[in-house]
């Protein structure tokens, strides 16, 4: 996959205080990259050197290979972005608002059409923009960012502030989008669970420094948790030899499975004394760690939603 956007060694103070740190990243086409990090961490202000808004001090930036510092105009024409909630004129309707963006970044009318059916919102775009709930502006506002044919789309906490059903509209929308029509999306969140669930490439960010990057099954197999589930019978058997033998091991017992917290190389060890006196093992997995115990592990904890 081609890579669309790319940082290196991005550097960014204001005053005598650093807020980016040697920060690079790589987006590919076609993929849902999460920018995951607790508030504070400086995801709003990575995205808005991205954008254009802030220049960074030091280090490259570049949009399909165009810098953004050397070959301004070439780069932006590849991206767009919602920085903060879609701000529209609530008394015109989507397609009156959309209109109004298509005339002025030079969109074809039909564009419209397009970006509409794009974001599945045919049937409410004459509605008047105050009458839409925040899932259906949010997804108005990823139809006028889409309206120019960009590359990558980047969008800051897009789910803020939507209740269960809109944060299921913005996800399956934005990998639709994606996987479908090839689109690059650069997502920032700090709600853990939205963005395992949403992104294929996750980059952790936390006091202005990278911390880990990699696919979201990447990051959950190398940081195995070192809990193993058992399903045994005769159960009651089991659970009294495991008590009697290891218990400083056991995770959890539930009238089902017992969790354990031993090596790989145990695993032999424990099944063959299990088999020893008696009780089968009819199931057996290791436990991969959530996106929520792998920021744990690394940063310690933060102001993330879990």
């Amino acid at each position: 996959m081609q890579d669309v956007l790319v940082l290196e060694n991005v550097y960014k103070s204001f005053g005598s205080r650093t807020i980016i740190d040697d920060v690079s990243l790589t987006v590919k086409e076609g993929e849902v990259f999460g920018f995951l990090g607790p508030n504070g961490a400086g995801k709003t202000t990575t995205i808005k050197m991205i954008l254009g808004l802030l220049s960074a001090d030091s280090g490259r930036i570049s949009i399909f290979g165009n810098d953004i510092e050397k070959n301004f105009e070439a780069a932006m024409r590849n991206i767009s972005g919602i920085v903060e909630n879609p701000d529209m004129y609530g008394y015109l309707s989507g397609y009156d608002n959309l209109l109004i963006h298509a005339r002025a970044c030079g969109a074809p009318r039909e564009r419209i059409d397009e970006v509409v059916y794009m974001v599945g919102m045919q049937m409410r775009i004459r509605d008047k923009f105050k009458s839409y709930s925040l899932g259906m502006k949010q997804r108005l506002g990823v139809a006028q960012a889409l309206l120019h044919n960009p590359k990558i789309m980047i969008l800051d906490e897009p789910t803020n502030g939507l209740d269960p059903a809109g944060i299921k509209e913005v996800r399956d929308l934005l990998k639709f989008l994606a996987h479908t029509q090839g689109l690059s999306v650069f997502v920032s969140s700090h709600i853990l669970q939205e963005m395992q669930q949403m992104c294929d490439t996750v980059c952790i960010i936390n006091n202005g420094r990278i911390l880990r990057a990699g696919t979201v099954e990447e990051l959950t197999k190398s940081s195995a948790t070192g809990i193993f589930r058992y399903r045994l019978r005769p159960m009651d058997a089991a659970v009294r030899l495991i008590q009697e033998n290891i218990p400083d091991r056991i995770a959890q017992i539930t009238p089902e499975y017992i969790d354990l917290h031993i090596d790989e190389d145990e695993v032999d060890i424990i099944n063959r004394r299990l088999m020893e006196n008696n009780v089968a093992i009819y199931g057996l997995n290791a436990l991969e760690a959530s996106l929520e115990q792998i920021f744990m592990q690394i940063t310690g904890g933060g102001n993330v939603i879990v």
